[in-house]
């Protein structure tokens, strides 16, 4: 039999292996999850040219703002990731400025004043569960993707990549 002492030092050691393992097991989990994350932030940029022209066709075919139609579509440089805090869906932001112009010529007071002026407003994109990125066109307008995703706190979460 072995004597107290001794099954202290195994019962420890044992203990020291499986905290090892687990710690072991949750770094090179976090830097997969990272990689992962470095990896769709360079798909978008992959797609991003189509996706924008995605976005476009899909958000002036939306009717909003009522009245008008999209015109002119400046995309920012910058790409703000989150995750959809309930199904971990990662999702893309990119600020963009929109010019509209008058459908029919019959849009009167505020609405006619305001298609002379620029509308800033987040571009949303998604990644979807075969790996590709894609957009339903829509904008949050009056809102830059940081203040977007504060916004919806409640449903995103920022993420940071440093890729």
């Amino acid at each position: 039999m072995m004597p107290f002492i001794d099954l202290i030092g195994v019962g420890v050691g044992l203990l020291c292996l499986a905290g090892t393992a687990c710690w072991l097991h949750l770094r090179n989990r976090s830097r997969r999850a990272e990689a992962k994350l470095a990896n769709a932030k360079k798909l978008f940029h992959r797609q991003r040219e189509w996706l924008e022209a995605k976005f476009v066709t899909l958000a002036s075919r939306s009717g909003k703002p009522r009245g008008l139609e999209w015109g002119d579509c400046d995309f920012e440089d910058d790409v703000t990731l989150a995750r959809d805090r309930r199904t971990g869906q990662l999702r893309a932001f990119v600020g963009v400025t929109i010019a509209f112009h008058i459908i029919d010529g019959r849009l009167l007071g505020e609405d006619a004043e305001a298609v002379g002026n620029l509308r800033a407003a987040t571009s949303v994109f998604a990644l979807g569960d075969d790996g590709r990125w894609f957009t339903e066109g829509r904008a949050i307008f009056n809102l830059n993707p940081h203040q977007a995703i504060e916004h919806f706190h409640h449903e995103l979460e920022e993420i940071n990549v440093t890729a």
